[in-house]
């Protein structure tokens, strides 16, 4: 019989379904991927079938069968993390439906009602996190208002990852952060009947399903999952935590130093500190989410920018572009090759550039559909590598302004994601945040985090706290020190970002017709 010495975790992202294999001390040992698409329709919808995303999910997890030898037999257990927010909704004979995923617009006039409510502060003080058009709570307060049919043709209103563990165990769950950050309350991780009222959906409250912990309980592998996946009928699954809190957790969010952060730069930028429940810093303007990890008492605050390097990529496709145009063709890549030479060509500091590319607008530390990218300061010395890193250091920028608004800046920064591996931008990074810099090599975070708590739910290590000593911290790099001077230069600089942000919302108002 074969030994079970590893433990597989799902990450199914919002483009990428991933299915990572890893040995029980938390080295990788393969990585199977399938593009995970999603639909765009009218009046800002973005969806995408369930059905086909539990067939990318077993397509998966049967590609990594082909990478790693008797992977069926050798699985101690598996769990899934997924894409965050969002409204999968099920009813008797399957989904109700296409899910309504977190880039989904169409409940924005349901979140400035909301908003506007009395009752939102108390709400927001209790679940720590503030309305917006990618929660399953404002989502499902639109739906019930203007699709109610939706509602009640369902039997229970899931996540991504609850969608998928239901697809693989046939248990209809969630998980504490998920629903602590919509419905509950994030000190007691259970839900709260002011909430569930604050949104209006008292008279929907069956269709929240409950809550599992899932480095406690896990559920067998069905038969039919089985024999979608290729895995062995009854192998455990946990359900794990959201995708942001298991990126966090697999590239160092907590343990070793208090005030850690970690920052994810990716499509979009996931600003997080994990700090005691009781320590929560919650914002006056009633922004962020705070989301519980799987460690007692502990959670992370977080602010995330709809838009990070999607601000980058723009700039670029703009600049091959134009030189594709003028018969000098260049890719994207092309032009990240130049990004280290022009940083160390440029002079810091110069222009203000908004980093909200992103057609939703921006969501943290402030939320605003209407929030538009642009250059402040531009004058006709400037060059496009200018630009260029002016977009890069409105990253920082960004970064900056979303730990301001969950307390201190913190005393460490932790990074993971693609532009990490760019050394300028750790160092404006570093600078912007006042705190050293230090990646992560864990390749898949998410999925790792998700595997951690497969671990710790089968025993392979007695708490999280020691999975994250022998998974986490050996992979840290050495601390980068920020530039002193550079420093000095992005406080002056983020006192101009903050004017401009502030002195643009009538400009934006008024590109979105709205006196």
């Amino acid at each position: 019989m074969a030994k079970t010495d590893v433990v597989i975790g799902i990450d199914a992202g919002t483009s990428v379904m991933k299915a990572v294999a890893f040995d029980l001390e938390g080295n990788q040992l393969a990585v199977a991927a399938i593009a995970n698409r999603y639909d765009v329709g009218p009046g800002g919808a973005v969806t995408q079938p369930m059905g086909r995303t539990w067939a990318d999910c077993a397509g998966a997890l049967r590609a990594l069968g082909e990478k790693v030898a008797n992977l069926a037999a050798r699985t101690a257990a598996l769990s899934v993390t997924a894409q965050g927010d969002g409204t999968w909704l099920v009813g008797r004979d399957g989904p109700v439906g296409d899910a309504w995923i977190w880039l989904d617009a169409r409940a924005a006039p349901t979140v400035e009602r909301l908003a506007a409510s009395p009752l939102n502060r108390r709400r927001f003080e209790t679940t720590g996190t503030g309305l917006n058009t990618c929660q399953q709570g404002a989502q499902m307060a639109h739906m019930d208002r203007f699709h109610p049919a939706l509602l009640d043709t369902a039997e229970v209103a899931l996540h991504c990852k609850d969608w998928l563990y239901l697809c693989l165990t046939g248990v209809r769950a969630t998980d504490p952060s998920e629903a602590g950050f919509t419905f509950a309350d994030f000190r007691s991780r259970a839900y709260d009947e002011g909430v569930i009222g604050a949104l209006g959906l008292t008279h929907r409250r069956a269709l929240l399903p409950p809550i599992l912990e899932g480095t406690e309980v896990t559920h067998p592998l069905t038969a039919e999952a089985a024999a979608a996946t290729g895995l062995a009928q009854g192998t455990p699954v946990a359900l794990a935590y959201v995708d942001m809190a298991m990126t966090a957790l697999g590239a160092g969010v907590y343990g070793g130093g208090q005030n850690v952060a970690c920052s994810t730069v990716g499509s979009t930028g996931v600003h997080m500190r994990a700090v005691a429940a009781e320590k929560v810093h919650l914002n006056a303007e009633g922004t962020g989410y705070v989301i519980a990890l799987p460690l007692p008492g502990i959670v992370t605050q977080v602010q995330t920018n709809m838009a990070a390097t999607l601000n980058l990529d723009w700039v670029l496709s703009v600049g091959a572009g134009l030189l594709t145009d003028m018969g000098h063709p260049a890719s994207h890549r092309d032009l990240v090759g130049q990004i280290e030479r022009w940083l160390a060509a440029t002079t810091p500091g110069q222009i203000v550039y908004m980093p909200y590319i992103s057609e939703a607008g921006e969501r943290g530390p402030f939320v605003s559909a209407r929030a538009r990218a642009g250059f402040t300061g531009l004058s006709q010395t400037h060059t496009y590598p200018d630009m260029v890193r002016a977009v890069i250091e409105g990253l920082g920028m960004a970064l900056r302004d979303c730990y301001a608004a969950m307390g201190p800046l913190p005393s460490e920064l932790r990074l993971t994601g693609g532009a990490a591996r760019s050394r300028g931008l750790r160092q404006i990074l570093a600078a912007c945040a006042h705190a050293p810099v230090r990646v992560s090599a864990r390749e898949e975070a998410g999925a790792a985090g998700a595997a951690m708590m497969a671990a710790v739910a089968i025993g392979a290590y007695p708490t999280m706290e020691a999975c994250i000593a022998e998974w986490v911290t050996p992979l840290l790099g050495p601390a980068e020190a920020p530039d002193t001077h550079l420093e000095t230069t992005y406080d002056r600089l983020f006192g101009a970002y903050g004017a401009a942000r502030r002195g643009l919302v009538p400009a934006w108002d008024a590109l979105a017709g709205k006196e």
